[in-house]
């Protein structure tokens, strides 16, 4: 059956505080529309320049049916492939018309990727606290819901937060999030320790280094948590550093996540063909929506490399849903991170309180339930936007803080 894309839009909304960027793709059947993820919250003018001026003439008037002919046509129009802009366009487009065929079919997308593997999807929550009294309390609060897995930060991630230039620096430093290697590392390893001695096995503890150790200190980092049996260590290292991660499979047992900056087959083929990391740990919407996300979680299961998707604040809920979706097809799936339908950190609840808005803009948002999230049954991803609602939330511009990360000596490091 044919179906003619007939016009395209985005919407940005911030009703948690947070920019998301949704593409909406109406079709020549009346009320036939698609709904898909393209945020980029720290470049969403772009994202959204990208897909209005160029991306919509490309498909407008093409069949909604073709998605992987659509996604190729995308991904190659602009010569100059991938990259995170690129796939956040693509990504929006690419899931909803994913939307769409679930729609026409009557089904929700994961029955048309060969129905449930698992009736419901585990998750884990963000546990923080700017020093271990209010971790605890934030633990508490997560447990009491059902939630077992946990990544625990104590801090900013890397231990640093956003302020004028320590005295270690040289004069003249500009403000910023100032790091110290050591300090965050015999800080997290006392963390655990306190942890562990505190709950015990029954709670299941990760952790994100955000890429903010050296490698050599990666590898030692990794092998000084062994003893405290973590669920993963997230990114431990950066991206232009993955090689050393040889060094750290062969000196740890400590399972290793990675991912969250992958942009193209490039990123990842290598690291899990030599199942250097356990868990593949890449946002669908950048490497370019879930076309490409089924067919890296495929080529990840031949290898035992399991799926564990960002899932952030920063991710609206269609694209939620979406990962929801895929993980509960994959028989490699082993846990998802749920920022879900509240803010991404205790920073943000304490500034913007949860005010359920995000539910009022996007009516079927899925919800955690005892630790797990359960697809609804709706066709397509079962979740909606409430224009009208979502043009109260207008997106803000603003010049991001949290990536200006420097080392001791005032010079910038990755964030």
């Amino acid at each position: 059956m044919s179906v003619t894309i007939r016009d395209v839009r985005t919407i940005a909304t911030a009703p948690e505080g947070i920019n998301l960027t949704v593409v909406k793709i109406e079709t020549d059947i009346p009320g036939l529309y698609g709904l898909g993820c393209a945020t980029f919250a720290y470049r969403h003018l772009t994202v959204e320049h990208l897909i209005d001026t160029y991306l919509k003439p490309l498909i407008v008037g093409r069949d909604a049916s073709n998605i992987e002919q659509l996604w190729q046509l995308m991904h190659q129009n602009a010569y100059w492939r991938s990259g995170p802009l690129h796939n956040s366009a693509i990504a929006g487009i690419d899931m909803a018309l994913w939307d769409i065929k679930g729609k026409l079919a009557g089904m929700p997308v994961y029955q048309l990727w060969g129905g449930t593997y698992r009736e419901a999807v585990a998750v884990y929550r963000h546990a923080n606290g700017a020093n271990l009294e209010e971790l605890r309390a934030s633990i508490d609060r997560i447990a009491s819901t059902g939630v077992r897995n946990l990544r625990v930060q104590l801090g900013g991630y890397g231990g640093g937060s956003y302020g004028d230039a320590p005295s270690t620096a040289p004069r003249g430093s500009p403000r910023g999030i100032y790091l110290d290697a050591d300090a965050y590392m015999r800080d997290t390893l006392k963390m655990f320790e306190q942890l562990r001695a505190e709950y015990g096995d029954r709670l299941r503890f990760c952790h994100d280094v955000h890429e903010r150790l050296r490698p050599s200190d990666a590898v030692v980092f990794a092998k000084e948590l062994e003893p405290f049996n973590l669920l993963f260590l997230e990114d431990i290292l950066p991206l232009e550093h993955q090689e050393w991660l040889r060094r750290i499979r062969a000196t740890t047992t400590t399972p290793i996540a990675q991912g969250e900056l992958f942009v193209s087959i490039g990123d990842w083929r290598d690291v899990i063909s030599e199942r250097l990391i356990d868990y593949v740990r890449a946002h669908p919407s950048q490497i370019g929506g879930m076309t490409p996300a089924r067919k890296l979680q495929v080529f990840a299961e031949r290898y035992g490399v399991q799926t564990a998707w960002h899932g952030p604040g920063d991710m609206s809920p269609i694209g939620h849903a979406a990962n929801i979706h895929l993980d509960i097809v994959s028989s490699n799936f082993g846990i998802q991170e749920w920022s879900g339908t509240e803010p991404p950190n205790a920073v943000i609840q304490a500034i913007r309180p949860q005010s359920g808005a995000l539910l009022e803009v996007f009516p079927g948002a899925l919800e955690c339930r005892d630790g797990y999230v359960y697809p609804n049954e709706k066709p397509g991803w079962g979740v909606d936007i409430d224009e009208a609602r979502a043009a109260r939330y207008p997106c803000e511009d603003k010049v991001t803080l949290w990536t200006q990360t420097r080392s001791a000596d005032g010079g910038l490091q990755v964030p």
